[in-house]
């Protein structure tokens, strides 16, 4: 039994994170023009490092209906309040995530590269966090996870989290060496992706 089964509930589970997340990848594609050209960008195996356990917990998170025993248990009570709160944290997530990629502007790109005349952005969401689209997006699968409500869910945020902190190892790799001493005083006073924690 799922969210979907409520019958007050149902129609805000089936249709409206769908329509969050697909919102999300559309304004996502729509800012991906116009960046910057780029000077340097990583290989696919280190590309597969990341994507490969990301896409996992993404289909885990996306895809209540395929049975994943014993992880199709839940962890919260089947109830509207989960789905409630679950769709107000997807929906901060996805803002700030949204913040974070216009404040880094043509600096930005889908895999790990070094744009020509790259800048390192330390204000905005980036004086939170060092990585704050990779926040706001982990926040937001981690409320669609509430309200999915089984466990397959919370590994399957589990596992963005590790396809993240993969991929921002690397750019960190690249960012210590285009920016020597300028990155490191930002890694020292700001976290990487949860402010004040991690």
């Amino acid at each position: 039994m799922t969210p979907l089964d409520l019958e007050a509930g149902g129609a805000l589970y089936r249709w409206l994170f769908p329509v969050l997340w697909l919102g999300f990848v559309a304004v996502w594609i729509a800012m991906a023009r116009g960046g910057k050209a780029v000077a340097e960008r990583e290989d696919a195996f280190s590309r597969l490092s990341h994507y490969l356990p990301l896409a996992l917990g993404i289909v885990l998170i996306a895809a209540p209906d395929i049975p994943v025993p014993p992880l199709d248990g839940r962890f919260v009570p089947l109830a509207l309040w989960p789905v409630r709160l679950g769709a107000a944290v997807t929906v901060a997530g996805i803002a700030f995530a949204i913040w974070a990629r216009l404040w880094i502007a043509g600096n930005w790109s889908s895999d790990v590269t070094l744009k020509r005349d790259h800048e390192l952005v330390v204000d905005g969401p980036y004086a939170l966090v060092r990585h704050p689209i990779y926040t706001g997006i982990l926040f937001g699968l981690a409320g669609t996870a509430l309200a999915v409500g089984e466990w397959r869910a919370v590994l399957g945020v589990a596992l963005v989290g590790v396809a993240w902190w993969r991929k921002l190892t690397i750019e960190e790799t690249v960012m210590r060496r285009q920016f020597g001493d300028a990155y490191a005083r930002y890694a020292s006073r700001t976290r990487a992706l949860i402010p004040f924690v991690l």
